[in-house]
């Protein structure tokens, strides 16, 4: 019997087989069979990401508690401090994200780990932000980002509010691959089991909110600027939207797309960096006269930028809208005499230099890190405790960026707050 063949009726015949996953099963033809067994997901260095359905290469019910029982044995093997920190839990508006947010809470609550769960689903900046905010040992977020409607995902956060870098992700990485049976793992907890659970909501929207505020550099800029907006279906809508209420931004938002529908049914692509997120976008900025367009993808960690050019709407580039960006926090900076000491701005290795000239022409000094927004992150971190360097913003060419600190991730709610003001400023 083949590997897969082996895979395949060990998952038929398992007496603790989701019954969803029955029916799905028995109408596989050879070919789907086998790229659902050929291979177990593999869980590296970003977590799990994949299609959702049954089988050992798929995000399902058995595959996240595999990972979660995984994630689970190396809390514990930081002690009953770490377990009583508990972890955050996040999520997008994928298929099945809210379900397997709260079966990693039972799970981590059955291995008598404290888990704090979004009552909906929220952005993934927000749930970075929520580690630290309520001193939780780590974090977890379900989410496949960008990618199509079929997919799913796994990130895994650490204390600090970034995911975790190799080195601890190769720790995780040890714990799930010595589960042998994932489908054995059960999530039926007892009632004092079930107080470790706690749901959370408005009681960290709100810190989060008013962090976000505390972003503006020009907070008394005349707003006279129309703004296009799109969720494309995902977790920004609600704080974005939100964020531009309390502060005087008049954004018009693309209707259609602000359900948190899982099939993605009003957009080509969820995905800022391919045109067809913007298609209805720019509909809408032409019929309303608009001046930019910001979409942000579907767990609000990037955000996409159209801007009005010789009466035509341009699409810019990550590498643009994050030098446009840097550009304006840090000429205010100066001129409002608040730059800080040694001030260093992060981008990655493949992001365009151009960034690192206005940083230069600025008098701040660039790192460049390896390609993944934790590496960031993780220099934010050793910075924050040696002092030695002052962060003033980090980004990266594939839509995502930091204002602040208080989040350890791509932040597009935050960018969302400053390009409008960048934009009102530059037209005032």
């Amino acid at each position: 019997m083949s590997i897969v063949e082996e895979r395949y009726e060990k998952w038929v015949n398992h007496p603790n087989l989701d019954p969803r996953y029955k029916e799905v099963l028995a109408e596989m033809t050879p070919e789907e069979k086998n790229d659902a067994f050929y291979t177990t997901i593999e869980f590296g260095t970003a977590g799990m990401r994949g299609l959702l359905g049954p089988g050992t290469n798929r995000i399902n019910i058995h595959t996240i508690r595999k990972a979660t029982q995984g994630f689970a044995e190396y809390i514990k093997e930081h002690g009953e401090k770490a377990c009583e920190e508990g972890i955050a839990i996040g999520y997008d508006n994928r298929h099945m994200s809210r379900e397997l947010a709260f079966d990693c809470a039972d799970l981590l609550a059955k291995n008598g780990i404290k888990a704090y769960v979004f009552e909906s689903l929220r952005p993934t900046p927000e749930l970075s932000f929520a580690v630290r905010h309520l001193g939780c040992f780590g974090g977890i977020m379900i989410t496949a980002s960008h990618n199509p409607k079929e997919y799913n995902g796994y990130k895994l956060y650490d204390s600090k509010g970034c995911q975790l870098v190799p080195d601890l992700a190769a720790q995780v990485i040890d714990k799930v691959n010595a589960i042998d049976d994932e489908l054995a793992i059960e999530t039926n907890i007892t009632e004092d089991q079930k107080k470790l659970v706690q749901v959370i909501g408005k009681d960290v929207d709100e810190p989060y909110y008013e962090n976000v505020l505390s972003i503006q550099l020009n907070p008394d800029v005349e707003k006279d600027i129309t703004i296009v907006f799109s969720p494309e279906h995902g977790t920004a809508n609600v704080p974005v939207r939100e964020i531009y209420k309390r502060t005087g931004y008049h954004d018009i938002p693309v209707e259609e797309q602000c359900t948190p529908d899982p099939d993605f049914s009003q957009t080509p692509t969820p995905n800022p960096e391919q045109p067809g997120a913007y298609e209805l976008a720019l509909k809408y900025a032409a019929d309303n006269d608009a001046d930019i367009i910001l979409v942000c993808d579907p767990d609000a960690d990037r955000m996409g930028v159209g801007v009005k050019h010789d009466g035509e709407y341009v699409v810019m580039t990550g590498n643009q809208s994050g030098a446009v960006l840097l550009e304006y926090i840090l000429s205010q900076l100066h001129a409002q005499g608040k730059m800080l000491d040694n001030p260093v701005m992060f981008n990655t290795v493949v992001t365009s230099d151009l960034g690192e000239k206005v940083a230069a022409d600025h008098g701040v000094e660039t790192e460049k890190t390896l390609t993944g927004f934790k590496f960031i992150g993780e220099k934010v971190a050793k910075y924050e405790q040696t002092h030695e360097k002052n962060y003033v913003f980090g980004y990266e060419e594939s839509y995502g960026s930091l204002i602040k600190p208080f989040v350890r991730d791509k932040d597009a709610p935050q960018a969302c707050l400053m390009l409008a003001e960048a934009a009102a400023y530059y037209k005032k």
